[in-house]
């Protein structure tokens, strides 16, 4: 439709920096492909979700051709009610399952209350579906479960969404150059952190650390496995897992890390300690780079940060690992009708339109007067559309991985350029782009696992206590899984 102005490479997502006049948008669902029936839509929200007869839902419902009903549910404890609507008899038509929900009996009853989607998108039929034609086979090949076809995936960059971002801004008024090395970084965050001023150098570092010292990666336990001289081995078995925890236990020892992160208030509040200048570096999912600069840029200050490029143990070229290449899934209940399906596949389709058309405007924006206005030719959310456009239709179908931040390209800019130079360092794991459900007696072996790391860091715990975790874990079931892994690289293949 709209050729980016920063093409996808490397994994990356393209990028695109100029705002489309809304003359020149182009339309990609030239007829409607809804039949006017109902869907009931299970899905995740954080924050306060909009009334069901908002101007937004009633412009999609009427653009789209299928009234939905949408059972929004508090996204933070999203897990607990999914598993309880997924035991139930009565499951609505349509339901969104975040990848890291994907745990306990979550997956089973996937396969088991879920339709097969391959008859309406295998071969040309996929051709009535133009828009979810173009997602990547990648994020496609995520959305089988057990053996079929059965979920809508929301496509993602492979490349790491967990980028160390830096104050730009204190760096150049300070003289500090970026570190480059781990040695470079700990002696820095020294020189750095001035306590008594409420300035420390960094938040929790460790998943940045999880990224230098190349340990296998994310949410997903089946990246964690890794064939290795030819035998299958778990991240937390091997000799990085444990140097990256020692390295973040170095700055924590060192008292460079903010007290807040100490006592364990992570999350959001890492950023807000950030804007605030109170941290020149935290580790977070790149995405939030616009939100800061955004919010900032309200408060007229000189606000300035970037992303450095994470190197590896000796300061050379890191080699990362690829995350999964979409981890959001939309189902469609096994008892839904033909024609519900298909009104669902509409639905997808339409929200899968790509940046510069008339489809994606409305998706991502809104009704223009009401959600937005166009200021100084820039699409700009009002109150109202802030509160009202936001999560639900992000789920049902997405378009190829893109970040477009027209109002600050060089946000746009920095993050795809960080995604393709990290991505030119970028493997794939043995399992790569697969989703697999764990037999469920060892489905939960690892879970004590992020607790352990998080109280190793800060000193509450030993190394050897992992080591002694470690040979827990594989006397446990951990030895009988890679067996299971094994089987299943020996039958489907490696997916690299």
């Amino acid at each position: 439709m709209v050729a980016p102005d920063i093409p996808a490479k490397n994994g990356s997502s393209a990028g695109f920096t100029k705002a489309i006049a809304t003359a020149d948008l182009k339309t990609s669902v030239p007829k409607k492909l809804g039949s006017g029936g109902k869907l009931t839509i299970l899905s995740p929200f954080w924050g306060t979700p909009p009334k069901g007869d908002n101007p937004y839902y009633t412009a999609m419902n009427e653009a789209i051709g299928v009234e939905v009903t949408w059972q929004n549910q508090d996204g933070v404890t999203y897990d607990q009610k999914l598993g309880a609507v997924l035991a139930g008899s009565n499951i609505p038509d349509v339901v969104v399952v975040p990848g890291w929900n994907l745990m306990g009996r979550i997956p089973s009853a996937i396969n088991a209350k879920f339709a097969d989607l391959g008859p309406y998108l295998s071969g040309d039929k996929v051709k009535d579906y133009p828009n979810l034609a173009a997602v990547p086979t990648e994020a496609w090949q995520r959305g089988i479960f057990g053996g079929q076809l059965r979920a809508v995936p929301f496509p993602a960059p492979y490349v790491t969404d967990i980028a160390p971002m830096y104050r730009r801004d204190l760096f150049k008024k300070k003289g500090y150059s970026v570190p480059k090395s781990p040695d470079e970084f700990l002696s820095w965050a020294k020189e750095a952190t001035d306590a008594k001023s409420k300035v420390w150098a960094c938040d929790d570092m460790k998943w940045t650390a999880f990224n230098i010292f190349s340990v296998y990666p994310g949410s997903d336990k089946a990246l964690w496995w890794n064939l290795r001289d030819g035998k299958l081995v778990n991240r937390i078995e091997t000799e990085e897992y444990l140097e990256a925890l020692e390295w973040t236990r170095k700055l924590y020892a060192a008292n460079v890390v903010h007290p807040d992160a100490v006592s364990g208030k992570a999350g959001g509040d890492a950023r807000n300690r950030f804007t605030a200048g109170q941290v020149l570096v935290y580790n977070g999912n790149i995405s939030g780079w616009w939100g800061s600069v955004s919010e900032q840029a309200t408060q007229k200050s000189d606000f300035d940060m970037a992303a450095f490029d994470i190197f590896g143990p000796d300061g050379g070229a890191p080699t990362l690992w690829a995350v999964q290449p979409a981890n959001i899934f939309t189902f469609v209940s096994k008892t839904a009708s033909e024609q519900q399906i298909k009104d669902f596949l509409a639905l997808c389709n339409y929200c899968a339109a790509p940046y510069g058309t008339k489809e994606f405007m409305l998706t991502a924006y809104g009704v223009e007067g009401t959600d937005y206005t166009i200021k100084n030719g820039l699409p700009s959310k009002t109150e109202q559309g802030v509160n009202e456009v936001n999560g639900a239709y992000d789920y049902t179908g997405n378009p190829a991985p893109y970040v477009a931040y027209p109002d600050f390209p060089d946000v746009t800019r920095g993050i795809v350029e960080w995604q393709q130079r990290m991505g030119a360092f970028t493997k794939k794991t043995s399992f790569f782009g697969l989703t697999i459900t764990e037999p469920s007696r060892w489905s939960n072996l690892a879970d004590n696992f992020e607790q352990l790391e998080d109280d190793v860091v800060r000193g509450r715990k030993k190394i050897s206590d992992v080591q002694q975790a470690v040979s827990d874990w594989k006397s446990k079931g951990g030895d009988g899984l890679r067996d299971w892994y094994q089987k299943l690289l020996d039958d489907t293949g490696s997916a690299n």
